[in-house]
């Protein structure tokens, strides 16, 4: 039997308020062996966070641990240590050395003023009484295990036929620049690897991943899962992987707990808990999430697997519901849709669009243009979703805002319901504004704080002088909340007081405002739950069909563009590299990079479930 390394007994987290107490973890225990990786999965708010940050002793006040034990043993057969009864200064001997933690978002905690080759010795020293020249090397080799920094043979042999100067000096020079970067530097996935080789500098017995990808695109996050579990085999590291995708912690762990409000509702092998869950909460994660083998009329939820209620005291009884028949989408339904789609003249008509960006020399000048939109040519049909993936930084943002007239293309025509809209200004193009709108990616940010929602959702009518009236303009807010699952009372209170799903839903009703007949969805569900998730996906189907929208839906997750598209452009630097019906992209990709966007979408299937000893 192995050794157990972690074990979190009767564990309770409160956070203490003015007028009430909080129980963010309720009454938890679980064990976690040597050699192992532990997944926590569940949706915002269920406590996993807040069960590392724990163990961790990074608890703010005025959250506190209430009772139980976190026994945590970082050497082999040794007497396990009580974390919780730790004092902060005891808990630094061991935070960042024996037992490490990699955040969710890497900018936030890297500092933007260091480079990341100061910030990296910076936390070896701390833990290790090494010099400053091993402290770098100790780095250096950090940021090559991690595939950040090609190894000493690769670099050699990259410099091998430089001529005029040796490869050592070349290779050192290589090396130091890449310590000399600074966190701006990086790309999203490059400042995880930085992350996971600053918290592995150490060599940590434990590690704990906080929902380490789900800022990455699905290829960049497919390769840090790799990374992560070649790093814990090779060193036989313990991990603790907290995500709420079950699909993705199924690429991962052995074994999972699953939460849900404080408590775990579930506990087992990866394999059971995929293909066999018990708890209607788990099986509600399961089906949430879209399938690529199969097209759902309506995704199920997990409101559709069970029933909610909370006592006085702050019980919760959980009623199993027996869920709806999924309905699936026949091959002829989508080939007639499709046909009929293509009788009417196009929407949208895009061609040889071209947007870039200067680059500018050190006197001023423009040397040349970075281009995002590189010749891109296509049509949108009414009542068409016209899909758009491809990895961050391949031009789909930059597309959508420039059909938008968000951004100024440098060349090419839009054409909206037969109209070249490159040319329209003033008036002409606040009119247009009218027909084509956008839900973004993030709804906090979308969101003025200082204004309440109902006044977010009425301010598009004022602009635009719709309705006569303050009332008929309330009347309409009201009614574009009840329709996307709000009531009238949101419209008095400000975005922080609801929840990311809900913010969403505004962002959604405000779009609507003014009866577009286009909208653009921009990554608008990447940031959420797979659970509310899913329920946003299922809202923007029924609001298309009640509204006749026509929408392009852009993201990196294939999956989840294949449920809501008719048809799909994959794009890659600037240009469209592969169209075609959603099932033809998936079932017959053509190039060699949609093939690897479908193949890093975690799936959770059996045989993509690790084989672990």
């Amino acid at each position: 039997m192995k050794e157990t390394i972690l074990e979190v007994r009767n564990l309770q987290v409160e956070f203490t308020g003015d007028y009430n107490q909080v129980k963010a973890v309720d009454n938890i225990s679980f064990q976690l062996h040597r050699g192992e990786t532990l997944g926590i999965v569940g949706e915002s708010g269920s406590g996993k966070s807040v069960t590392a940050l724990a163990v961790m002793g990074l608890l703010q006040h005025p959250g506190r641990v209430s009772q139980g034990e976190i026994l945590f043993s970082p050497q082999e057969n040794a007497q396990p240590l009580n974390l919780s009864a730790f004092s902060p200064e005891e808990m630094q001997m061991y935070r960042g050395g024996d037992i490490a933690m990699i955040f969710q978002e890497p900018m936030s905690s890297l500092n933007p003023v260091y480079s990341i080759g100061f910030q990296l010795t910076e936390a070896i020293m701390r833990h290790q009484n090494v010099s400053l020249a091993e402290a770098k090397r100790i780095a250096i080799a950090g940021l090559q295990e991690v595939k950040l920094l090609p190894s000493d043979e690769q670099l050699q042999q990259q410099y091998k036929k430089t001529d005029g100067r040796k490869v050592g000096q070349l290779v050192k020079e290589h090396k130091e620049a890449m310590l000399n970067r600074y966190p701006h530097e990086l790309s999203g996935g490059q400042l995880q690897r930085v992350m996971i080789a600053m918290a592995i500098s150490c060599n940590p017995a434990l590690l704990i991943a906080d929902e380490p990808t789900t800022a990455l695109d699905v290829t960049v996050q497919a390769t840090i899962i790799d990374l992560l579990a070649e790093l814990q085999q090779n060193r036989n590291m313990s991990m603790i992987f907290i995500s709420h995708d079950l699909g993705l912690i199924s690429e991962i762990v052995d074994q999972v707990a699953v939460m849900y409000k404080g408590k775990i509702v579930e506990f087992g092998p990866v394999a059971q808990i995929f293909s066999q869950p018990q708890h209607p909460y788990t099986k509600g994660l399961v089906a949430c999430r879209p399938t690529l083998n199969c097209r759902l009329r309506k995704l199920l939820t997990v409101s559709d697997y069970m029933n909610v209620e909370e006592t006085p005291t702050g019980e919760l009884i959980i009623q199993t519901k027996e869920p709806p028949q999924t309905e699936e989408i026949t091959s002829s339904e989508i080939n007639q849709r499709w046909a009929n789609l293509t009788t009417k003249k196009p929407l949208l008509e895009i061609r040889n669009l071209e947007v870039g960006f200067p680059v500018r020399n050190v006197f001023g000048g423009t040397k040349r243009y970075n281009m995002a939109v590189n010749g891109v040519s296509f049509d949108v049909y009414p009542g068409e979703t016209l899909g758009l993936v491809g990895e961050s930084g391949c031009g789909k943002t930059t597309l959508g805002r420039t059909l938008l007239r968000l951004i100024e293309p440098m060349s090419g025509q839009i054409k909206f319901e037969g109209q070249d809209i490159t040319q329209l200004k003033g008036q002409a193009l606040q009119k247009l504004r009218r027909e084509m709108q956008i839900v973004f990616q993030n709804p906090f940010a979308a969101l003025d704080p200082r204004m309440k929602i109902g006044d977010a959702i009425m301010e598009p009518l004022l602009i635009h002088s719709v309705g006569n009236t303050h009332s008929q303009r309330r009347d309409r807010v009201v009614e574009l909340l009840e329709r996307v699952g709000l009531d009238a009372e949101a419209m008095k209170r400000y975005p922080h007081q609801f929840s990311g799903g809900q913010r969403q839903r505004i962002c959604i009703a405000r779009s609507l405002a003014l009866n577009p007949k286009f909208i653009i969805c921009d990554e608008s569900v990447s940031a959420l739950d797979v659970s509310v998730q899913a329920q946003v996906l299922n809202l923007l189907k029924e609001l298309q069909e009640d509204f006749k929208l026509t929408y392009i839906f852009i993201s990196h997750d294939l999956s989840v563009v294949k449920f809501m598209s008719d048809r799909i452009l994959v794009m890659n630097q600037g240009k469209i590299v592969e169209a075609g019906t959603a099932d033809s992209i998936y079932q017959e990709p053509k190039e060699e990079y949609t093939k690897n966007l479908i193949a890093a979408i975690p799936t959770g299937s059996p045989e993509r479930l690790r084989k672990r000893n």
